[in-house]
């Protein structure tokens, strides 16, 4: 399988798209990873990777909309493999709404995960590979904190701001 990659930059910084060709996603690129500069766990270029960027051009059009608030939703086919509960997680996380958030209680409740397991749920929360199309950001603490965030908390707090999610706070230059 060919691993395909771009990078576009953004408001957050400069985004790593990593993917492969299929049949069936809207553009002929399915989204295996979305990251960006100076991420905990940020994918890597690989030698064995082809630089692609036209093979995401649908992919950058729909996140230039984003960015512009000309779109809420993302239609993107995405390749990430987890294991079950990280699949679970992620899942809920596609179904939290544009402009709201939601905390990791009322997920981990949502999903059936035992108060004591919500740092597991929180682990998997944090190992999405798709930042920005797949909403972690909108995960928040149940005091209305803004824990964690792969990208940083800062970029959270912007994305949380562009969604009308956050009043705002930081210019989103």
């Amino acid at each position: 399988m060919n691993t395909l990659y771009a990078t576009l930059p953004s408001p957050l910084g400069e985004l790593l798209l990593v993917g492969e060709a299929s049949r069936t996603a809207k553009g002929g690129t399915a989204l295996a990873s979305l990251s960006m500069t100076g991420q905990r766990n940020r994918a890597r270029v690989r030698d064995e990777w082809t630089y692609s960027p036209n093979a995401f051009a649908e992919i950058e059009r729909q996140l230039l909309a984003y960015f512009a608030h000309e779109l809420t939703a993302f239609d993107i086919e995405f390749t990430t493999r987890g294991d079950d509960f990280q699949q679970r997680v992620w899942k809920a996380l596609e179904a939290v709404p544009y402009g709201s958030t939601t905390t990791y209680g009322k997920l981990a409740e949502l999903l059936g995960v035992p108060r004591a397991e919500v740092k597991n749920l929180g682990v998997a929360v944090g190992q999405n590979p798709l930042l920005v199309v797949r909403p972690c950001h909108r995960v928040i603490g149940t005091d209305g904190t803004l824990k964690g965030y792969a990208g940083g908390v800062e970029r959270k707090e912007r994305l949380l701001v562009l969604e009308g999610a956050l009043p705002a706070q930081l210019p989103l230059g």
